[in-house]
């Protein structure tokens, strides 16, 4: 293909963007600077003011108890994507000019004919050109557990697929 080069440029790598991880100060930060955290804070202090120790507490203990989840489900969020970026196909067949070639996974561009054997792991969208009896698991994408028939002119965006 001729214009490997600039579509790999134009449209850049077949890959998931990494954003740098969040430290936990950071993560602490964004939980407090929440605007409802921030009104919650604020009642506690007014609450103290006034002496009223008890609510300042439980509104603290709140506070406190909210961040802790926040951190821990963005930690899971980050996981489930690093865990979601390993399952994906390290490396693809693929049709250029003619000729059959494996290619790392990466480096897949838009015109790229993909070429995918039964129980293969699907390693990019795809629009199909042709199939015979399709069925894709997106499990770990949509949460559906039922193998999804496709068929010519749909986008495939799944994990592996079978025949049958």
């Amino acid at each position: 293909m001729p214009r490997l080069p600039e579509r790999l440029a134009h449209y850049g790598r077949n890959e998931l963007r990494q954003k740098p991880k969040k430290t936990i100060w950071q993560m602490i930060k964004s939980q407090i600077t929440d605007p409802m955290v921030l009104i919650l804070i604020g009642a506690a202090v007014f609450s103290a003011i006034l002496r009223e120790w008890t609510e300042a507490i439980v509104i603290l203990t709140i506070v406190i108890i909210n961040a802790v989840i926040g951190i821990v489900q963005e930690r899971k969020a980050e996981s489930s994507l690093e865990a979601l970026k390993q399952m994906s196909a390290p490396n693809a067949r693929v049709l250029r000019q003619g000729e059959e070639s494996i290619v790392p996974a990466s480096e897949l561009v838009v015109g790229d004919i993909v070429l995918i054997d039964d129980g293969a792991m699907v390693p990019a969208d795809l629009r199909l050109i042709e199939s015979a009896n399709l069925k894709i698991q997106e499990a770990s994408l949509t949460g559906e557990s039922v193998l999804l028939k496709r068929m010519p002119g749909h986008h495939a965006a799944g994990v592996c697929w079978e025949t049958g």
